[in-house]
């Protein structure tokens, strides 16, 4: 009785450590993290060489940069070191990490998508822009709704795969979506009305057969973000009075300025490269890389001017969403580009690839 107790224990013990997720950290994982760790250093840099008489200005109206800045300031309130160097490196630390996040989300999504390669060129491209790094140490809304409305649509996108599969894996991805869209929504109400549109259309052109549980899910994913941002609010709506009084007009003066700096000539080459590819290629016209176009084409031309904005510091600029596109850009060029290399002209696109990514580190670490 005895040994069949202890095997039914060793029995019970394999399960457990078979049933337990292994993380596995391999080659991939190792240079992605590379790549973000010099991301880290470039902001970093930036910020230990920001002259303290700008110190930290936070612009928007979206609460969530509040509430992720309240305990650095209340830290550093109780140390009264307000106004030092290392003031200004805790609160900017918060953006940088958003940052950071946001690119080890873009490379997880895009190695998911397109393969190792598709994933190295576009965290590449991102730890590699000058407008990035920028974004990165500038606490303003636009880095928070770029995280966010990323997140958003490919976790709607992934709850429309995951409806194809058994029903017990929809929960877990249905309450993620929730709270991508209830972050995004207090981060940048607009930007969360950009990612809801997006994924409704996503949804339903993926749900097929499904597309009135798609609406459904929606629906609860939409009631459960106002209670998320009303909860950031302190349950009073004014980020949503403040956004729905804000005015959206069309202009491209963020892309030409994008365009512009010289030191994103190399982005400019790769992406005359893929717009070629993306025609003559028709094995690139598919779901994975025109999603990501559709949204660069529907942000770029936007700029969202709040009427009512809270500040610290000086003036605040309008919110483009264009720098919301970025990541989605960058899966773009990636996918694509990882298509090029599995033609035969391989060994010419991989020597292409090489030169533009080094051409762009080069320059990115000359211009910071």
């Amino acid at each position: 009785m005895k040994e069949s107790a202890d095997e039914l224990a060793d029995q019970s013990a394999d399960h457990c450590r078979m049933s337990l997720p292994r993380i596995h950290i391999g080659r991939p994982q190792r240079i992605a993290a590379l790549l973000l760790l010099v991301f880290l250093a470039e902001c970093l840099w930036v910020v230990a060489h920001q002259p303290l008489s700008s110190a930290f200005s936070l612009h928007g109206d979206g609460v969530f940069a509040y509430r992720i800045v309240e305990l650095p300031l209340a830290l550093l309130h109780l140390a009264h070191c307000d106004g030092t160097r290392a003031a200004l490196f805790v609160l900017h630390l918060p953006f940088v990490f958003f940052a950071v996040w946001m690119g080890g989300g873009l490379w997880w999504v895009s190695r998911r998508l397109f393969g190792n390669e598709g994933g190295f060129i576009a965290l590449a491209l991102y730890c590699f822009c000058p407008t990035v790094v920028r974004l990165a140490v500038t606490p303003h809304d636009d880095l928070l709704a770029m995280w966010g409305l990323y997140g958003l649509v490919y976790t709607a996108i992934g709850v429309a795969h995951a409806m194809q599969g058994p029903r017990r894996k929809w929960r877990p991805r249905i309450a993620l979506l929730t709270l991508a869209l209830g972050l995004t929504a207090a981060a940048h109400f607009v930007a969360a009305v950009a990612g809801f549109l997006a994924a409704l259309c996503f949804m339903l052109y993926l749900a097929e057969r499904r597309r009135t549980i798609a609406l459904r899910i929606l629906l609860i994913a939409a009631i459960g973000a106002f209670a998320t941002l009303f909860t950031l609010e302190g349950f009073h709506p004014a980020a949503l009075r403040a956004a729905l009084r804000g005015s959206m007009s069309l202009s491209l003066a963020g892309v030409y300025s994008f365009a512009n700096d010289r030191s994103n000539f190399p982005i400019l080459i790769a992406t005359g490269v893929v717009a070629l590819l993306y025609i003559a290629l028709r094995r690139s016209r598919y779901f994975g890389n025109t999603a990501p176009l559709l949204i660069v084409l529907a942000l770029t031309p936007l700029v969202y001017v709040p009427s009512v904005v809270v500040q610290i510091g000086e003036a605040p600029t309008a919110s483009e969403p264009y720098l919301w596109a970025l990541p989605f850009f960058f899966t773009f060029l990636g996918g694509v580009f990882a298509d090029a290399l599995e033609t035969r002209a391989r060994k010419l696109f991989l020597a292409l690839t090489g030169a533009i990514l080094a051409a762009q580190a080069i320059l990115c670490l000359a211009t910071i």
